[in-house]
């Protein structure tokens, strides 16, 4: 999530003080209104644009506020009415009470703003890459805590600013088929003599079903390990067991995969994989769009994972070389792009904020550069692109402020900002995500469909 203030300044908690009627001007990326009162940003959770509410404030710094809504004096035709019981309680979600629209607009304009801003070039706003705004979760990690008053096992997500579990029944953003598996898999785990001694749960959608990964603390008896695999059966799961975090046990099941570009990937439940399935699928999609992949071309494919754009890239392309810094993803993308009979793909396992300069790959010659890096972005790397001199850049980004920042590296060296667009990866929630294409020189541009 892209942070729009800074949280390093001094805090000043105002007691007992008064409070405002303000009226909201427009939506952060948080789901948060902003209000201004004096020249003053206020931020106010809860409430929408154009909606007149009573607030009090709770944080203020030099250029802005925080308050706490008291009261809601009007309300907007574009707010809705949370689908989720445990919205407001819930770490999760921030944004179930605005309408879809207004979600992906202020996502959007911020992310405008924020490279208008920083790189003076202000991209068209174009449509948002989205998917269904419930069920779309394919995976989701829920903490697991023994009440030994109560006797009962809690298993939940965090409550937003704390450390506490919030128990959950019901999420409807998770996909239906690990949203079911909620109150029978709490059952299950309650009745297990290691009930007092697990971690966490981690669930997966595989195309080919849901994933169990299941973090204990103590070894598992076999009358445990028998009631998993039973609860397995029942409900078509595959099971891994964590006795800690490097280890990996499967249990019983099926290897999972999922399916892009008409491709098998199969993975690990602790390898990243894009958390939308429906987004995701645009998304390489539109980079193989941008990227205009042309027979011939060589394309490097950086923070590559397990090939999730490298593969597709490598049905088009005379050869793609993927980058990443995670060895099992290195390994995952070789036996993929086997098992696919990609014999045009490589993989290195290099660190890619280390000198690069190095780094085999660095003197091979790329027409055309994918990128994803993490959110501290890819500054490591830039210069090096530059020097590539590549035709043309792909950069997916889950932090709007290290694409900025990024992005002035490529305009200074005389590329152009021809393409930018949200993905709605994560609706109901302050994460904003993107995409854009940089074009070197004179090559043609892509058209807007």
């Amino acid at each position: 999530m892209a942070q729009f203030y800074s949280p390093k300044r001094r805090v000043t908690t105002r007691q007992n003080s008064p409070v405002l009627t303000l009226t909201v001007d427009n939506l952060d990326p948080f789901g948060q209104g902003v209000a201004h009162h004096n020249g003053k940003a206020i931020f106010v959770p809860g409430v929408l644009p154009g909606e007149q509410a009573e607030v009090q404030l709770t944080e203020e710094k030099n250029k802005f506020a925080k308050g706490r809504l008291k009261r809601l004096l009007s309300r907007s035709p574009q707010r809705v009415e949370p689908r989720c019981p445990h919205f407001g309680v819930c770490g999760g979600c921030q944004q179930q009470h605005a309408d879809e629209s207004l979600q992906q607009q202020s996502k959007a304009a911020a992310l405008v703003r924020m490279i208008a801003r920083e790189t003076g070039v202000t991209p068209q706003q174009e449509p948002v890459i989205a998917g269904p705004q419930y069920g779309y979760r394919r995976r989701a990690r829920l903490g697991l805590l023994w009440q030994p008053k109560q006797q009962r096992l809690v298993m939940g997500f965090r409550q937003a600013a704390s450390s506490d579990l919030v128990p959950v029944t019901q999420c409807p953003v998770l996909h239906p088929e690990l949203e079911q598996l909620l109150t029978p898999l709490r059952a299950c785990l309650s009745a297990l003599q290691v009930a007092r001694r697990l971690g966490h749960v981690e669930l997966v959608l595989a195309d080919n079903g849901p994933v169990l990964v299941l973090r204990h603390l103590d070894a598992l008896k076999e009358d445990d390990r028998q009631a998993l695999q039973a609860f397995a059966r029942t409900k078509n799961v595959t099971i891994y067991l964590a006795p800690d975090s490097d280890s990996l046990e499967k249990l019983c099941g099926e290897t999972p995969y999922y399916q892009v570009d008409g491709l098998r990937l199969d993975f690990s439940p602790r390898d990243f994989i894009q958390v939308n399935d429906h987004v995701n699928q645009q998304m390489v999609a539109q980079a193989l769009e941008w990227l205009s992949i042309q027979p011939n071309d060589r394309v490097l494919d950086l923070f590559c994972g397990m090939g999730n754009f490298t593969l597709p890239l490598a049905r088009r392309a005379a050869a793609v070389v993927g980058i990443e810094g995670v060895a099992t993803l290195v390994a995952n993308g070789q036996y993929n792009a086997h098992k696919n009979r990609l014999n045009n793909a490589s993989f290195f396992h290099e660190n890619l904020e280390e000198d690069v300069e190095q780094q085999p790959w660095a003197a091979q010659g790329f027409d055309k550069v994918m990128l994803d890096p993490a959110r501290a972005g890819a500054a490591g790397v830039m210069s090096h692109i530059v020097k590539l001199a590549p035709e043309r850049v792909v950069y997916v980004s889950c932090n709007p402020t290290t694409l900025a920042r990024d992005s002035k590296v490529l305009l200074s060296a005389g590329y152009r900002l021809a393409r930018v667009r949200m993905l709605d990866m994560f609706p109901h929630t302050g994460h904003l995500e993107s995409m854009a294409l940089f074009i070197n020189g004179s090559a043609p541009e892509v058209a807007a469909k």
